[in-house]
């Protein structure tokens, strides 16, 4: 069984590429896990984030983005001491805004899930690379999503962040051709 060479070598990335990465995903709270991860992921390793991904699932109420729009400046100073997850006060501060900008993007389409899928009316992208090089980093798509959710006050969404984003959301399906999931 062939798979996309990024994530071999480590159990709990095969596991992530083979049960989650590039399912599409419609469920309001896994958008806001899986949003608030790639945030916190911005210039790490996303392995270094998987590794923690339970320890966040605790720190940040389980992805409730109603709980973590709440979050006070001191429970932000608690999760600055929490050495389970990556200890960056502009992260976690862009957490407790992003759940707030969250739930407005709820407020104004419905759900976020009407919000993100519509960038491309509900159809998956789907390309055909043959290898890792050929996978970009950022899209024509990425920077639109990344300037809409910036202008809607977002942080850390840059259209790097975004594309790694449309992937794992299964928006954008990279699976190489060779991969199974393909």
């Amino acid at each position: 069984m062939e798979r996309c060479s990024w994530c071999l070598g480590h159990d709990i990335y095969e596991r992530y590429h083979d049960e989650e990465w590039g399912v599409p995903l419609h469920d309001e709270q896994k958008h806001f896990e899986f949003l608030l991860l790639e945030t916190m992921q911005a210039g790490l390793s996303w392995l270094t984030i998987l590794r923690r991904r339970e320890n966040y699932r605790l720190a940040f109420s389980g992805f409730n983005p109603n709980i973590v729009a709440k979050y006070s400046p001191a429970k932000i100073e608690e999760l600055m001491q929490d050495s389970g997850i990556i200890r960056n006060r502009l992260k976690i501060e862009s957490a407790v805004n992003n759940a707030k900008k969250f739930i407005e993007v709820q407020s104004e389409f419905g759900s976020f899930d009407k919000y993100i899928w519509g960038f491309t009316n509900g159809k998956i992208v789907k390309n055909s690379w043959k290898s890792l090089s050929e996978v970009p980093i950022t899209s024509e798509l990425s920077d639109s999503v990344a300037k809409d959710l910036k202008k809607r006050g977002f942080k850390f969404v840059g259209s790097t962040t975004i594309y790694a984003h449309l992937q794992a959301i299964g928006v954008v399906n990279d699976h190489l051709v060779s991969c199974y999931r393909y």
